[in-house]
């Protein structure tokens, strides 16, 4: 084929579409497809000043199975930034970093429910950054472009969706705000949405009002509707045409199932939802029930007997069991207000707490809130334990981190170990929880690590990590700002719909079971100040700020109530003292000029004092310094042993030192480590002196006084001054013929 015969049939190979958007301070977001990864099933590409994020959908067969296999994958390259990757191959780790996990979690979340329910296709999501602007982060832009990817596909999607970052400076909401901007921010949150509704939020603040979160909310749903319109209008010109589903469970089978499962269960059902049943009686129980009905006789003259029994018409009357008992459980408590476990809306489930679990631990807390049980340990160390990342602005490290672990048998469960995305998500929603009360390096020089081990689970476990975190961080003696907690809630809705109205409960405090069945999970942390963190998923449409204020208030004295009993029963404020098991932590600075003293010849004298005392020592470039001890004895001895090396020479302050030289006009004697002055010879003594060596030998320890330093910074000693005056019998005579004048020092002494 010819290229003018190509041309006619397929057009031009690079033939890029766009549409921009453009925000309330005037910068523009503009969406791309046509140009870059044509052979994927959909492609889209996000822009803004510099950056450039890539996102590309792709599918597979359809499977059968009532899961969605949806996989999101984020990554930063470096050549992004302009960088070249650390490590010895050069080359971009094949594992994600926990900043690229939770950059996938963000684009995941709001876009799997714009899948149908019935959908089982695997679907794979690659959202890149091939350019990075170094004026601020590009990976709310991710959501946009794995939004328009899937929008442009053949896959079936609901609505397009969008998400942007706010930041509140000054009381000012700031949409799409700058590294400097977020640097100084008392709020900052990633909101994500359709053109009609929010669907998504999650974020970390300094101790903000309800009002102050609820508002930037609405300042970033303003933008999202003007991205949601510019993507539908791209959709619309350039998408491939949409995939016929098929649809599932239909038929007289199918009806009949209902209608029967429904005969068969519901008594019994209902009966086992108002027992006040907590979870490990009420889940043995469902299993119960629904075995006992797929062994009842109406139910086999559907499915068959034996050989004969119909898998598929089996799992249909085990999914509609479930619906049953999610019915069931909704009714209960939008027509009674009554839970499974016999609690209110507003209840929060009974709290036990116990402190100082861990013998050797510098700091350890239970923390017990119905079946959810969380064992957080707080350990305390230097500087050289701060983690060190890499990411598209440069290198650093973090000198604080919380890490949370979810081991199988937390649920009664055998599953492999290792690090699940939900594990590294719910640690760093905890982590930006503590982060706004701990205090500043500065004034508290410890890296510290929190880990959180959930022992048991039934719903809030990331809270529970927050609660229990607090605590292990004042039973270490931290001294924190004041002590936070976090509430999970919930949404029932009679309609599944806010806007189709009925009746609508919010949950405080929810278990798993009603995190499952519900509409909406909402976690919020905070002091009894405001807020400092929070993360929101809607399962439905049309949440209003009305229904949001209602939820944040319903949360704020649930999260007073957590607070209260943590006072009660646990600690109210750190304790006076950091843990005797922690490391002493000094802090000093010293002049730039002697950081090569301190450290000495290929690090020979810094070496040498952390061998002697058994300190850590940490020197940066601006001449703070670090002293992590294993006592307070080792730390005072460390850190008199710097003093003593940065020291300068202090006219009229007597000293202790050794002689190091004699030259026939004096001795040299080391006051300082690494500083000698000079002893003339007419300082030795009181009397006449012919050699030094009369008086000194090299190796004698000595003590001197200071008379002072010459504009070219050599000492002048003496030993002279220091001893006693002579009685005036001794005196020598006046007559006496003067004494020879003594050798005087070279002018280079």
């Amino acid at each position: 084929m010819s290229i003018d015969a190509y041309h006619q049939k397929y057009g031009k190979m690079l033939d890029p579409k766009e549409v921009s958007v453009t925000l309330p301070d005037g910068r523009v977001i503009t969406f791309e497809t046509g140009r870059i990864a044509k052979q994927a099933r959909g492609a889209a590409v996000a822009k803004m000043g510099d950056a450039f994020v890539l996102s590309t959908v792709c599918y597979g067969e359809e499977k059968e199975g009532d899961f969605f296999p949806l996989t999101v994958e984020y990554r930063e390259k470096a050549y992004a930034a302009g960088r070249l990757p650390g490590g010895y191959s050069k080359r971009e780790a094949g594992r994600p970093s926990d900043e690229e996990t939770l950059s996938a979690r963000i684009i995941d979340r709001p876009i799997r429910p714009m899948f149908p329910e019935n959908f089982t296709r695997e679907v794979q999501v690659i959202v890149q950054v091939l350019s990075a602007d170094r004026k601020f982060a590009p990976d709310v832009l991710g959501v946009s472009a794995a939004s328009l990817s899937i929008g442009l596909s053949e896959l079936p999607f609901e609505q397009q969706v969008a998400a942007v970052r706010v930041a509140v400076v000054d009381g000012q909401n700031i949409v799409m705000p700058t590294y400097e901007q977020m640097a100084c921010a008392d709020l900052d949150l990633v909101v994500a949405g359709t053109e009609d509704s929010v669907c998504m939020v999650e974020g970390g603040a300094y101790e903000v009002s309800e009002d102050t979160m609820i508002n930037a909310i609405l300042a970033g749903h303003e933008a999202i509707k003007a991205m949601c319109k510019a993507q539908q209008e791209l959709v619309d010109r350039c998408a491939k045409p949409k995939m016929e589903l098929k649809p599932q469970h239909v038929g007289e089978a199918h009806d009949k199932l209902v209608a029967t499962v429904k005969e068969v269960v519901w008594d019994e059902l209902n009966k086992d939802v108002h027992s006040n049943m907590v979870k490990t009686d009420f889940y043995p129980a469902m299993a119960d029930l629904c075995a006992k009905m797929l062994e009842d006789e109406r139910i086999l003259a559907i499915v068959g007997k034996d050989e004969e029994q119909d898998a598929a018409l089996v799992a249909d009357a085990k999914a509609i069991f479930s619906d049953y008992e999610r019915t069931a459980m909704r009714e209960m408590i939008l027509n009674e207000d009554v839970r499974l476990d016999g609690r209110l809306t507003t209840e929060v489930r009974p709290i036990e707490i116990e402190l100082g679990v861990l013998p050797s631990a510098h700091g350890s807390a239970i923390f017990q809130r119905g079946e959810t049980q969380g064992l957080v340990v707080c350990t305390l160390g230097s500087k050289a334990d701060e983690q060190r990342y890499e990411s598209l602005q440069g290198e650093g490290s973090k000198s604080y981190m919380l890490h949370y672990n979810f081991p199988p048998y937390s649920v009664g469960e055998c599953k492999r170990l290792g690090m699940s995305r939900r594990e590294i998500g719910h640690g760093h929603l905890a982590e930006r929880s503590l982060a706004a009360v701990l205090p500043l390096p500065e004034d508290f020089p410890y890296t510290i690590r929190v880990v959180s081990e959930i022992q048991e689970s039934n719903g809030s476990s990331s809270m529970a990590s927050v609660c229990g975190g607090c605590l292990s961080l004042m039973d270490a003696g931290v001294p924190i700002k004041a002590p936070v907690a976090g509430i999970a809630m919930g949404l029932i809705s009679e309609k599944g719909s806010v806007k189709e109205g009925g009746k609508i409960k919010i949950l405080s405090d929810i278990t798993g079971t009603e995190d499952h069945l519900g509409d909406m999970d909402f976690k919020v942390t905070g002091t009894a100040e405001g807020i400092t963190a929070f993360q929101m998923d809607i399962k439905i449409r049309g949440i209003t700020p009305e229904l949001m204020r209602e939820a944040l208030e319903q949360a704020k004295q649930g999260r007073l109530h957590i607070l209260g009993k943590m006072a009660e029963l646990g600690l109210a404020a750190p304790r006076p003292k950091v843990s005797e098991k922690a490391p002493t932590m000094i802090k000093m600075r010293i002049p730039t000029t002697k950081i090569r003293d301190v450290i000495g010849s290929g690090g020979s004298v810094i070496k040498g004092m952390q061998s002697q005392t058994g300190c850590t020592i940490n020197i940066d470039d601006d001449g703070n310094i670090d002293i992590a001890a294993p006592s307070g004895k080792a730390a005072a001895v460390c850190r008199r042993m710097i003093e003593e090396l940065t020291a300068e020479p202090e006219p009229g302050r007597k000293y202790k030192g050794k002689v190091k030289t004699i030259q026939p006009f004096g001795a040299f004697v080391e006051i300082l480590p690494g500083r000698d002055g000079l002893v003339h010879i007419s300082e030795l003594a009181d009397h006449r002196v012919e050699k030094v060596e009369d008086v000194v030998h090299v190796g004698d320890e000595v003590e001197v006084l200071c008379l002072g330093v010459d504009p070219k910074g050599k000492v002048k000693l003496s030993m002279k001054a220091l001893l006693p005056p002579k009685p005036a019998a001794e005196a020598p005579a006046a007559e006496a013929p003067a004494a020879e004048a003594a050798p005087e020092a070279p002018a280079e002494a």
